[in-house]
């Protein structure tokens, strides 16, 4: 198996492909995309169980939306057995669980080497906000650790971004899958830059217009609706862009204009 160096408007196809994926069976994918914003809505709303929980899921929600999105792409029906089968292989589960309890572990050591050099300054905000009930003096002493963290974050993102479909389909040990998945990362780190801003463009762009609509006289619970589906929507076709990814780095087609890089 290799990972290719793309372009970085490679990025940005990753995103166009996943949307001509999602059109191939939009309702299957929309549920999915619902029943997974409904399991993070009762995380949000249960700390710290809840949050934990799924942080730990994350790599085998990965997974079944992979295994789905190929599902889809090879023309086959996706049934509710479709979602499951990829956890039926023995073992894989197991290693999932494991890889998303690293990833949690990973969160807190992060947050600790991003915070505990400011700790001094948050306790300080903390106490002026207790008193004077300002949340100016906090904002500014977590801004700077915030920074460190979201950088930090991003590193560890990337060697989380393919390892559970390389444990999972090509059953790679963890620790390898983690460094594959960082390498195939830093190899297409432009791509990867133009496909986050493209998604923020998306994003800002629905919340935008059904902003706009509200202003034009649009009653706002009308657009609090509307903008549930179309949340969900766009959740959907990210979660197709997930395997577009994988395939174009790990698989990619003879007529796609990439430099092939050594085997990972």
């Amino acid at each position: 198996m290799q990972a290719v160096s793309l372009p970085a408007l490679s990025g940005w196809r990753w995103v166009r492909d996943g949307w001509l994926l999602f059109r191939k069976q939009p309702m299957a994918f929309f549920t999915w995309a619902m029943f997974v914003s409904l399991i993070l809505m009762v995380a949000s709303v249960t700390p710290p169980i809840g949050p934990l929980l799924f942080v730990v899921l994350m790599p085998t929600a990965t997974l079944l939306s992979l295994s789905a999105a190929r599902s889809a792409d090879q023309g086959q029906k996706i049934l509710l057995g479709t979602w499951i089968a990829p956890l039926r292989q023995t073992g894989i589960f197991r290693r999932l669980i494991g890889m998303g309890a690293l990833y949690v572990l990973f969160c807190l050591v992060l947050g600790l080497v991003a915070f505990m050099p400011f700790s001094d300054e948050v306790t300080e905000a903390l106490k002026a906000v207790t008193t004077s009930n300002d949340l100016v003096p906090l904002l500014e002493a977590v801004r700077t650790p915030m920074a460190i963290f979201a950088v930090l974050y991003v590193l560890m993102a990337a060697v989380f971004w393919y390892a559970p479909a390389l444990v999972g389909w090509h059953t790679t040990p963890m620790t390898r899958a983690l460094f594959y998945s960082g390498i195939a990362c830093w190899r297409n780190k432009w791509a990867f830059g133009v496909y986050g801003l493209s998604w923020l463009a998306i994003f800002l762009a629905i919340d935008t217009a059904l902003s706009a609509l509200s202003m034009v006289g649009l009653p706002k619970s009308l657009t609090a609706t509307l903008q549930v589906p179309i949340n969900v929507v766009a959740s959907a076709v990210l979660y197709c862009s997930f395997y577009t990814s994988f395939i174009s780095v790990f698989y990619p087609s003879t007529e796609a204009e990439s430099e092939t890089t050594p085997t990972v």
